[in-house]
């Protein structure tokens, strides 16, 4: 009887402490000792004790995991845990306005094999050519945008 307790005492300590593991560790731990102890009831105190325990250890999860996710994240101590900003910007810059460069003519920079690199009004940009291959120099115009490149097609 009191290995099954110590058991589910040390199994409450460490999904306790999986609060503050950056990994499932102790969770992990804590479970498999969890599972251990109705083991260790079954066989010392028989079935009727074991799927006592086994309640006994279903329900302390449940309430370990209610206070982890939804009790302790409300405390002060919680938010100090808990991540809560978010970022609002983009990894990358929009390439260019779509009103600023649809329908305007570009150069090819480098060979479009479907992409490379065009020049519109003097600006570097990396494009997709939807008529296929477009040799250095070609002249193309600027059909859409992409999210990170111009679309053209050659003229």
């Amino acid at each position: 009887m009191s290995a099954v307790i110590l058991l589910g005492l040390v199994c409450v300590v460490l999904l306790a402490g999986d609060v503050f593991a950056a990994r499932f560790l102790f969770a992990i731990v804590g479970g498999v000792l969890m599972l251990i102890g109705c083991v260790v009831a079954y066989q010392v105190m028989g079935a009727t004790a074991a799927g006592v325990a086994t309640l006994a250890a279903v329900a302390l999860l449940g309430v370990t995991i209610y206070l982890e996710l939804i009790v302790l994240p409300r405390t002060r101590f919680g938010r100090g845990l808990v991540v809560e900003a978010k970022v609002d910007a983009t990894s990358q810059p929009p390439v260019a306005p779509s009103e600023a460069v649809v329908g305007r003519n570009a150069e090819a920079l480098t060979t479009l094999a479907p992409s490379g690199y065009v020049a519109v009004e003097g600006r570097r940009y990396e494009a997709f050519c939807q008529s296929g291959h477009a040799a250095k120099g070609t002249p193309l115009r600027v059909v859409g945008v992409d999210n990170f490149r111009l679309i053209v097609s050659k003229t």
